[in-house]
């Protein structure tokens, strides 16, 4: 299994960070997974704007030269791991702004006059682990679990990725918040994990 991380934080000392250090730990000790790439979109300085005018149109997006190798690591992972925080309800804008450029028609998705378009990722499984200031349940009880709807939904769903797991944890800025115990759960996963 290939494994392709894609890192969402400006901060190389942040809990995130963290997280990222274990999940790759995690899959340096899996039997399971042959290869691991990590994508720091900050770390590269991702463009995250979306342009296009009657020159650049959006519907050439799927064939960008820029976004080729983005595109070659969607194709080559089995498994997308997203790590991030949650910021206003929501992942951050950088990771938006790749979701919009990559997950374009022709290479994500391709419409076919039905109600939805046909996948063209399936067979990909997804993990996102984010951590946010709020308690576990907010997103739930006050936003109606908007994050995670946005994701599988609106995203994974609609490319045609459908196995997709996530680790929302909450509190992650309290002294009590058990940060420790949440790092090695990520780790545990991680290193068992078997598709």
């Amino acid at each position: 299994m290939n494994v392709l991380v894609i890192y969402t934080h400006p901060n190389h000392e942040s809990l995130s960070y963290a997280f990222l250090q274990r999940v790759l730990q995690g899959t340096g000790e899996n039997p399971n997974i042959a290869q691991t790439q990590v994508l720091d979109l900050y770390g590269e300085s991702f463009d995250p704007i979306l342009r296009f005018d009657k020159v650049k149109r959006r519907r050439d997006m799927h064939a960008d030269p820029r976004l080729e190798r983005h595109r070659e690591q969607l194709r080559w992972a089995d498994k997308i791991v997203f790590v991030y925080p949650i910021w206003w309800g929501r992942p951050p804008a950088m990771l938006l702004g790749y979701i919009d450029q990559m997950f374009a028609s022709g290479f994500a998705y391709r419409d076919n006059g039905g109600l939805l378009p046909e996948g063209l990722l399936k067979g990909k499984s997804v993990v996102c682990v984010s951590v946010m200031k709020g308690p576990p349940l907010y997103p739930l009880y006050w936003l109606n679990n908007a994050h995670k709807v946005l994701m599988r939904k609106a995203l994974f769903s609609y490319v045609g990725m459908k196995k997709v797991k996530f680790f929302e944890f909450g509190n992650m800025e309290k002294p009590g918040g058990k940060q420790g115990r949440k790092l090695e759960r990520i780790y545990r996963y991680f290193k068992s994990v078997a598709h």
